[in-house]
């Protein structure tokens, strides 16, 4: 029923033309909200608030694979998973995008995997974990308006960083903090989808500036702010998707795996 996915917050449903809503069930249990299906540049979209759409589930209380399941039984092979970052790095102002090129999982007590032992074992490479022709796009739609590259380090949340976390991320040569882009990237990747993050840099953390830290109302309000601009790249991104492209690494995870047949 759609042909790329939007994982996001829940000022996307104004995103989608025609939008309906389609009863999906998983092997996970409900994805956060019922995903939502319209279009977005003469191209079928499914979206799923990611937190819920009253923003009821913390970032480890998100059922990741449920949410990566749904789109996958509706025909979704290409994601876009905008989210809010914390700067790690003087020059990543709050309103930048990142297009990250690697994540460093620092979360526990999530579910972390689609293959938990319920059928067979598959291990699948995330060494570069972002899809390249979804990057490629995103970075072309941004015209110079976003950054290129970037470490995303994620916490397990709801808590913000303390600051000798925040600077220890720093020395580590990280250059964002969020709480959301693992295990998704990750799942994405067990489930064979192109998945691509833009993250949307709301504050500096605590270690980079001094004062009193980060809050979440600073977080909403910066987000809130940056949901127009984030909207208008990714539906010029959605335009210069390629439409299939059988040839990307992504969609060929789960060769010469126990899991290459299951779909």
């Amino acid at each position: 029923m759609a042909e790329i996915g939007v994982i996001g917050g829940s000022g996307f449903y104004s995103f989608l033309s025609g939008a309906r809503t389609v009863e999906v069930t998983t092997p996970f249990g409900a994805p956060s909200e019922m995903p939502v299906v319209g279009v977005v540049g003469g191209r079928e979209v499914a979206f799923i608030p990611r937190h819920g759409g009253d923003h009821r589930f913390p970032a480890h209380r998100v059922n990741y694979r449920a949410n990566l399941f749904a789109l996958r039984r509706l025909g979704v092979r290409q994601v876009l998973a905008p989210c809010a970052v914390g700067s790690l790095r003087e020059s990543l102002t709050p309103g930048t995008l990142v297009v990250p090129d690697q994540f460093v999982d620092r979360t526990w007590g999530r579910e972390h995997t689609v293959y938990d032992g319920t059928g067979p074992v598959v291990h699948v490479s995330v060494a570069d974990p972002y899809c390249p022709a979804g990057r490629v796009a995103v970075i072309a739609a941004g015209n110079g308006s976003v950054v290129a590259e970037g470490t995303m380090v994620v916490i397990n949340g709801p808590r913000f960083s303390t600051r000798a976390e925040s600077q220890w991320h720093a020395a580590q040569g990280w250059s964002v903090v969020g709480m959301t882009g693992a295990p998704e990237a990750s799942i994405a990747r067990e489930l064979a989808l192109c998945y691509t993050s833009v993250a949307v840099v709301t504050d500096h953390d605590a270690g980079v500036s001094v004062g009193g830290g980060v809050t979440q109302a600073e977080v909403f309000e910066v987000f809130g702010r940056s949901i127009e601009r984030l909207k208008g790249l990714l539906t010029e991104v959605i335009g210069q998707l390629p439409k299939v492209d059988e040839d990307c690494t992504c969609r060929h995870a789960l060769d010469g795996t126990a899991g290459e047949d299951l779909w």
